[in-house]
Order: C-alpha cells, then structure tokens, then sequence
C-alpha cells in the first residue's frame, strides 16, 4: 500500500469528464471479470458503461415495479463475488424497500424469471431509505438504511436494536432452510434478548452511500444528517469494520446532542463533519482514492454534497484524523453518489441532470 498523500490535489489538476447520459444517475459500480461499470437509474433501470461510453441498452428495467422519484426508486446495485447474481435495493409500488437478487449473465444482462426476494423492509414515510447495497470484502451483504423517514427520528428507531431502520445490516445471502437468506455467524446481536440478528451498526440516520477502502477494508458511511450537521464515519477494519458500532443518531448530529431522551453512551463520533450553508446539506458519500492517475489524491476520502454541488477530499492522516480540506469543485449540484472502480479510480454521478463523469488528471 502507497502511503497516502499530504500534498493538497490541485483543483485545476483534474476534471470532471462527463461520459454519458444516465436519467437518475444514483448509483455505479462494477462486476469481477466484467470491464464495464453498471449504473443504477432511480428510475427502475440499469445499463452499462463500456468502452468509456453508456450503452443504451438496459440490462434490467424494473420501472413498472417500484415508486420512484425524491428519496425513492432502484437506489443501489452490488454484485457477487463471483459476478453471477446481484443485489438491488429497491423501493416498491408500496413504497417498502425490497432487496432483491437475479441472475446475471455472462453478457452482464439480467435475467428478469431469476428474481428472488430477500428481504422487504417496512417504510413508514417516504424519506431516508438509505439504498445502497455492497458485497463486502467478507462475502457478506451490507446494506444501509435509514431511520425511516419524517424529521427527528419521531420513533426513536435509530437506536432501538428490534428495528432494521436506521442501521447498517449484513446477511449472508444464501438460502437456509425457509429463509430466503441467512445470517452470518458472527453478527454481533447474535443472542441479544429482542435484537433483529441482521444488525451489524446502529445509530444511523440517512446512510445513503458507504464504501470500502479497497487497501485497508474499512468502512467509510457518508450519513446525511437532519437540518445541522452532515457526518463521515469511519470504521477501522481492525477495530471490526462497524460490527456493533453505535454512530450516535438519534441521540446525536453529527458530535452535537439531539433527542436527549436517547442514549448518549457508547457512541462513535464522525471523523469529519461540516455544518448547513454554503457547503451544501446533504452529503453524497464517497470513498477512499486508491487509484494511480490522481496521485495527490491517494489515500483522500472524497465526497460530494447534493445541495451544494461541492465534491470534497479530507486528507486522512496516519493517526486516523482529517488534515488538509481541499473543495475539487463547487458545480455538480445534484451530485448523488462518489464511486470507484476496481483499479480505484472515481467517478461522479449527478440524479438531477443524469450525467456521469470519470474524474480525471486535466490536460
């Protein structure tokens, strides 16, 4: 692993190179063996980048099923380890988030009679979804959820472990006997009195995009905040990667106290947080650079900020802390999502104007 860099990236060093259009760009990522990227419509579809060009052609069209618009629709794509199956999270004509698998062919198209649902989630209101789904480096399937909705946790859900909502979950999923998934064995509430088995973090509010480092595995959640405060949490690989953390929602915003009637013990603080304003109020998380071409840029965390089209690097320091704040642009309004691909390189999507640009070196 190269050690990360503390030379601030120059802005005018690299671009946003818009490669395609994609109507509701909110997702993007990539399959193992496969050379193209996959990109997830909130409208109900996927399609392809192959080439350094979007392919027309949808791989799946789920639009007939599925409320879309706002904070709802196909919110998130991974695949398997292997590449054979994916994982969408979805939020059906109930408006309830489904995460769903299908079978992928070798041609990367989906194979629609291979649908088989795993897990639906009740949604009490139709914000805070969360949406991203993630294989992670264990095998296992992370997804990120939010605390279900409304304004001020109402139901109090983000630390109440009988509750999927406001949580970071891990299944494994293959089928066991009935259950169309199972849990792995060491989920930490496994044997909890009252605890959904599924939990691996609590205490989240709006996870709308997370990331593992590709170097280290840790995880990185970008988790929107309520009308305050936007906050990046980290979770160190070799202190669990998450697994029974506490991020602190409801009972906090970011490192600020919020329902006091909550727990405010045992809770991590974000590595990073920005206040409401000029900076935008709603992050769009973001990942580790562990790429070549932006060599000022390795080992950055990079995010963008919905409202105010800002897309940001944190120099994180060997001692696990945020140095140098460097703003990469302040012109993507609408920026929904920082990805990388395998070889660690970026991109950026825009949900509003459906574009998708590779970040790049200028010149």
């Amino acid at each position: 692993m190269r050690p990360t860099s503390s030379t601030p990236q120059d802005p005018a060093g690299l671009v946003f190179d818009e490669i395609g259009d994609v109507k509701g760009a909110v997702d993007i990522t990539y399959r193992t063996g496969d050379p193209a990227f996959y990109v997830v419509s909130r409208d109900g579809f996927i399609v392809a980048v192959r080439d350094g060009a979007v392919d027309p052609n949808r791989l799946l069209d789920i639009s007939g099923q599925i409320r879309s618009g706002g904070e709802q629709g196909l919110l998130g794509l991974t695949f398997s380890a292997d590449g054979s199956h994916a994982y969408i999270d979805a939020t059906n004509r109930n408006g309830d988030t489904e995460i769903t698998e299908y079978a992928v062919g070798t041609d990367g198209v989906f194979d629609p009679a291979s649908k088989r649902l795993l897990l639906t989630i009740d949604q009490p209101y139709p914000n805070h979804n969360g949406g991203q789904v993630r294989v992670g480096p264990d095998g296992y399937l992370y997804i990120g959820m939010g605390d279900g909705g409304s304004e001020g946790d109402p139901q109090r859900r983000g630390l109440n472990v009988g509750q999927l909502l406001g949580k970071m979950l891990r299944i494994d999923p293959t089928p066991l006997g009935d259950s169309p998934y199972s849990i792995p064995p060491d989920n930490p509430y496994i044997g909890v009195a009252g605890a959904r088995t599924e939990l691996w973090s609590v205490g989240l509010r709006n996870p709308w995009r997370f990331s593992f480092d590709l170097a280290t595995n840790d995880l990185w959640i970008a988790d929107v905040g309520q009308n305050a405060w936007e906050e990046v949490d980290a979770a160190w690989a070799d202190q669990g990667a998450g697994r029974g953390a506490n991020f602190g929602w409801s009972a906090f915003e970011g490192t600020h106290r919020y329902n006091r009637d909550q727990p405010g013990d045992g809770t991590v603080p974000p590595i990073y947080e920005y206040p409401h304003g000029d900076r935008g109020c709603s992050i769009s998380g973001g990942v580790r650079y562990r790429g070549s071409a932006l060599a000022d840029l390795y080992g950055w965390y990079v995010y963008g900020d919905y409202c105010s089209g800002e897309v940001t690097a944190l120099e994180i320091k060997d001692d696990r802390t945020v140095g140098q704040v460097v703003t990469l642009t302040s012109s993507l309004n609408g920026v929904s999502e920082i990805a990388q691909g395998p070889d660690g390189e970026m991109f950026a999507l825009n949900v509003d104007a459906g574009k998708v640009f590779a970040i790049r070196p200028a010149g």
